[in-house]
């Protein structure tokens, strides 16, 4: 690696672990938010947005530039295209931490509604997955990374406990059918996050195994 790459490769590491504390923090917020059920503290996750779309772009920017100036090879190209899809999926995680402040915002007008216990639970699994996953790739850990990829499961059995106790819910009072409606959007939006932090930890082993697990979740990581 000359000089010049590898100054370029550091600041491109700085820049995807600044985006995911970001990124991160607005999870958190937004999930507090809901359970909650805090307008302003989700109003701090929509404004952080704009934040989140700029740094996206800067380090995509940053990859091509990489790609063009230096032609990396080897783990080096393996680095750059990893940073380019991590880069993707906290884009579009900042955007479901987004969509879940603005379900909060709706379900603030139902004070009645009560929100299900199984969501604080699921989302510290969620959030502690994309900690895990970003700290993989800092660290070069595929192993890290293979056990985050193993907590989705946790996750969609969270989200199945909530799926099954909303239904309930809007079967036995009809006039909780829109809350619950708002509350299964932004658990869903949870699952998504999990899913696209999944996605993350299988680029980091693609990054220090070059294999690319994606496509195969139960077979790679059900054992």
């Amino acid at each position: 690696m000359t000089k010049h790459l590898q100054r370029d490769m550091e600041f491109l590491e700085r820049e995807i672990i600044t985006q995911s504390s970001l990124v991160e923090e607005m999870i958190s917020k937004a999930s507090r938010a809901l359970y909650e059920v805090q307008v302003d503290l989700a109003n701090e996750v929509i404004e952080k947005e704009r934040a989140i779309n700029e740094s996206e772009v800067k380090i995509e920017e940053e990859c091509l530039k990489i790609l063009a100036l230096h032609q990396p090879v080897a783990v080096d190209l393996r680095e750059t295209a990893t940073v380019l899809k991590i880069n993707s999926d906290l884009e579009r995680i900042a955007d479901l931490a987004v969509n879940i402040a603005e379900r909060t915002i709706g379900l603030s007008h139902y004070p009645n509604f009560r929100i299900p216990a199984s969501l604080e639970p699921m989302t510290k699994v969620t959030v502690s997955m994309l900690r895990d996953a970003i700290d993989a790739f800092i660290d070069f850990d595929s192993e890290k990374a293979r056990s985050v990829c193993k907590r989705d499961d946790i996750v969609d059995g969270y989200n199945r406990e909530i799926i099954n106790e909303i239904y309930q819910l809007m079967q036995t009072d009809p006039s909780l059918i829109k809350p619950a409606l708002h509350f299964f959007s932004s658990a869903r939006h949870i699952e998504r996050i999990a899913d696209h932090t999944t996605n993350i930890a299988e680029d980091v082993i693609y990054l220090t195994e070059g294999e690319i697990v994606r496509h195969r979740h139960k077979e790679t990581f059900s054992t």
